[in-house]
């Protein structure tokens, strides 16, 4: 990448922002600023609208879809954003990052807008380099068959869905990409919210979930191993079938620091499950030991180091509003195979009707802070809640039959509420900062995609909400130093995936692992972004990967870098 081109860059998102540096509080309080509609990333979500005596029940049980991912499709140096639509007819949207500050939509030149068909709904998106071409490839998970689309490297898409074996029906709300097996190849694990029940054509109302605390009428996960050819389901060999919850989101991480990756399964109506990974394709389920068994509402989760101490810490958001007091978990590692939620203690708890939350060094102080979306459906006046009360208190009622649900109409329910940004104090506690950044809007947000989109140091957000427009949140904050750090694998997966990286700055440590789309809803871009504070100086960079290969460079600050596994470093423009 030129140097001619970050100036063009830079002096193309001062024009398009103009006044707005000016207009902020440059002292070291966060800020945002919204800019999808001016660069032309602003859609509208739609959720799936159904037919029939059921179709209000069921539009509010499937009203999940308003997924975003991130990646540099085109490898031209510049994060591009997809963002999908979940009605019928409705194209997704393919937004190229022209490195100017606009995003055309290229999703019909690409061939990648289709996929709502009548039977079908498209609920989560991913990219991930299957094939190990240096090109990122795309997933569209449905509630029916997902569609892989491979990256020909001319800006188009070819659907090679039939040859890869990805054709079992499932009703997927979450999908992931990671090396279960370290065999330099990427594998998917799927997360099913409902059974494998065609729902535009029903034998019985009898499928939504039997206990609003403990159901085990879900849909579970299924993993696919990638032989190289095609993918595989090897759910039940690898110890995953048990698994029969509603799954809402997956996440992925090294939590016991052995070098293979472990899975979080956050559901909804019961408990979280997790899977430690024992190697040699087998998984182990240690939630009653690790976290115990729980009766909430489980909708994301994301790994991160939050308190610098070695050990991956994750975040689940789970629900708080009226009648459901439930709360968050923030489940801070001990190092010893438990957890223990700190989320009271952190000021993390209660962040309403929560969806996506990511972790994020958005003011480059040295540590991740926290952004959570939230707000289920924003409406009328009248609150849904007093009649799912008569409905809870009805004798004999069964939960799983959709007529014993009351239609929504134009009700409300645990909406207008407000994102949460919380900032990382460094000594333990978050605090909210949502109103004076700028991201404290009150749409119904779902998913959360973080890149660095203007290629200037500080992390950007991408917020996708159901039936609403998206949110380009464009990082304005006076932030401190940093180092931007991506992947490319030779015996491992090419772009890195699963592998860790460990920076050294002024006697601090942290960490970072690349994750294949952590997160409800949201897949962020694959470079390890640390923030430095006010050092100038980081004292070392080691990279551990999924082969086992570690490589020791030497970096210096506010600069972005590429490590080639085995064979050190290879420097991209410094960003003036």
């Amino acid at each position: 990448m030129s140097s001619g081109r970050v100036r063009h860059w830079s002096l193309a998102w001062c024009i398009l922002l103009a006044g707005v540096l000016a207009a902020s509080d440059t002292g070291n309080g966060l800020r945002f600023k919204e800019v999808g509609e001016k660069g032309g990333a602003r859609a509208v979500h739609r959720t799936r609208r159904f037919e029939g005596k059921h179709a209000d029940v069921l539009r509010m049980f499937t009203s999940g879809g308003a997924a975003a991912a991130v990646a540099d499709y085109n490898n031209d140096g510049f994060d591009d954003i997809f963002m999908l639509d979940s009605d019928t007819g409705r194209p997704h949207h393919l937004f190229r990052n022209n490195g100017d500050g606009f995003f055309p939509d290229m999703a019909k030149q690409a061939g990648v807008s289709g996929g709502n068909e009548p039977d079908t709904i498209c609920a989560d998106v991913l990219w991930f380099d299957y094939d190990n071409d240096g090109r990122e490839d795309l997933l569209i998970a449905r509630f029916g068959t997902p569609i892989l689309h491979r990256n020909t490297g001319d800006g188009t898409f070819k659907d090679v869905t039939a040859s890869s074996g990805l054709t079992d029906f499932g009703n997927t709300i979450a999908v992931i990409a990671f090396d279960y097996d370290n065999d330099g190849l990427l594998d998917l694990l799927f997360g099913d919210y409902f059974q494998p029940v065609n729902l535009f054509d029903l034998e019985s109302p009898k499928i939504l979930p039997d206990n609003l605390d403990d159901a085990h009428n879900g849909g579970g996960v299924r993993l696919y191993r990638n032989t190289g050819e095609r993918f595989v389901n090897v759910t039940e060999k690898a110890g995953l079938a048990n698994h029969d919850g509603w799954t809402l989101d997956l996440g992925h991480a090294d939590y016991d620091n052995d070098g293979d990756q472990d899975l979080y399964v956050a559901a909804d109506y019961g408990t979280d499950r997790l899977y430690r990974n024992e190697g040699k394709g087998k998984f182990v389920d240690v939630t009653e030991s690790a976290i115990g068994i729980d009766t909430k509402k489980g909708m994301n989760i994301d790994w991160a180091d939050y308190d610098n101490d070695g050990w991956l810490d994750a975040y689940i958001t789970n629900i708080t509003d009226e009648y459901m007091r439930e709360g968050n978990f923030l489940w801070r590692n001990s190092g010893d195979g438990t957890f223990l939620d700190v989320s009271k203690e952190t000021s993390t708890h209660e962040t309403g009707w929560g969806w996506a939350a990511k972790f994020a060094d958005f003011d480059n102080d040295g540590w991740q802070d926290l952004f959570v979306v939230n707000g289920l459906r924003s409406a009328g006046r009248e609150n849904y809640i007093t009649h799912v009360f008569e409905m809870l208190t009805r004798p004999g009622v069964d939960f799983s039959d959709l007529a014993s649900w009351p239609n929504i109409g134009g009700m409300s329910w645990s909406g207008y509420q407000q994102q949460r940004l919380l900032r990382n104090d460094g000594a333990g506690g978050f605090v909210e900062v949502g109103p004076q950044a700028g991201v404290a809007n009150d749409l119904d947000g779902r998913g959360i995609a973080l890149g660095d989109f203007d290629n200037d140091g500080r992390i950007d957000i991408y917020q996708t909400n159901a039936d609403q427009p998206a949110l380009l949140h464009l990082n304005v904050t006076a932030a401190g130093n940093w180092v931007s750090i991506a992947l490319r694998g030779t015996r491992s997966n090419r772009f890195g995936i699963c592998a860790r990286i460990r920076l050294t700055a002024s006697g601090n440590e942290q960490i970072r692992e690349i994750n294949g789309g952590n997160g409800y809803s949201g897949q962020s871009a694959k470079r390890a972004h640390f923030g430095l504070g006010s050092s100038r100086k980081v004292d070392s960079v080691e990279v551990r990967w999924p082969s086992g290969i570690i490589d020791v460079i030497k970096v210096s600050v506010n600069k972005r870098y590429v490590v080639e596994e085995g064979n050190g470093l290879a420097k991209e423009s410094e960003i003036p």
